[in-house]
């Protein structure tokens, strides 16, 4: 993820450059936050996700190395309507025509180091520290303004993390796994939960294309407030490409029924081996929110260890 490090040193210090970087994205966004590609007149390196997002990107980007270099603006996109995704979404890019007189840090920058970038009326300011707390940016509402700053890990992976519930225990999810590595996928069918910052609202009948859109290394929790859209969303899941995690929330006698079900409707024993019920690391009992959050979190951080 720290490739577009590269770029800037061999690129941008020679051509005129504009560096397109999601500040944030929400529901089924093609990449995640700290994305970056990088644009000149005549060449692009990396990508964005491809389709039209990127190339209306792109065409943003080309645009603004008319301006002086230093020059930036936040561009958002919904996704819904410009990309055709059922599970909708927006995602949030920032795009600047990168100044080569303005690239000290980059002798400092390296992976698991912390970048921080403060906005600024005529470009983006940017330092390496070791003592930053990571942040992170909204896909909705007010867009970053002169003097608001971000710190991010430098070649941090994020897991996805598809969520489909955005009720009690979702929200505790969520809120808790700010600042931990996952890229946040969340969903949920009910409009009421329009207006929770993060949440993207799908029809039902189209719900489980969100499950088939997730990557294969992907975390797929399932907490909806309906045992039947559980189930339709449980049979998505094991019935797609193998990916990295399946949880489902309830009760062990839950998850048994579910497992009868789902050998009447022909998922053969290694795929349901792939389901995760109950969800949360063994020996947390709490039926808090907030303890269920940390430990299904905590059981989603072992992933990467194992």
């Amino acid at each position: 993820m720290s490739e577009w490090l590269g770029w800037l040193r061999r690129v941008a210090g020679k051509t005129p450059s504009a560096l397109i970087s999601i500040l944030a994205s929400e529901g089924s966004a093609p990449r995640g936050a700290g994305t970056r590609m990088l644009v000149t007149g005549e060449a692009l390196h990396g990508t964005i996700g491809g389709g039209q997002l990127e190339y209306r990107a792109v065409e943003q980007a080309r645009a603004i190395l008319a301006l002086p270099p230093g020059h930036w603006r936040v561009q958002d996109y919904p996704l819904g309507p410009l990309l055709g995704q059922c599970c909708g979404g927006r995602v949030r890019l920032l795009i600047e025509h990168c100044d080569p007189t303005a690239m000290d840090w980059l002798a400092d920058a390296a992976d698991e180091r912390i970048l921080v970038s403060t906005f600024l009326p005529d470009r983006v300011d940017r330092h390496v520290s070791d003592h930053a707390l990571p942040s992170s940016l909204s896909a909705r509402g007010d867009r970053p303004r002169a003097g608001d700053s971000l710190a991010e890990i430098i070649g941090q992976h994020r897991r996805p993390l598809y969520l489909f519930g955005a009720g009690h225990v979702g929200q505790a999810i969520a809120r808790h796994a700010v600042n931990l590595p996952f890229r946040l996928s969340w969903f949920d069918t009910r409009p009421v939960f329009e207006t929770i910052e993060g949440v993207a609202v799908v029809p039902e009948a189209a719900i489980e294309q969100c499950v088939a859109d997730a990557p294969d290394d992907a975390a797929i929790l399932i907490l909806t407030h309906d045992h039947g859209l559980d189930y339709r969303l449980t049979h998505a899941a094991l019935n797609r490409s193998p990916c990295a995690y399946i949880g489902l929330i309830g009760s062990a006698t839950k998850g048994a029924r579910f497992h009868a079900r789902l050998t009447r409707d022909g998922i053969d024993t290694h795929a349901r081996g792939r389901l995760t019920s109950p969800i949360g690391v063994p020996g947390v009992t709490g039926k808090e929110p907030d303890v269920i959050a940390i430990a299904v979190l905590a059981q989603l951080l072992q992933l990467r260890n194992a």
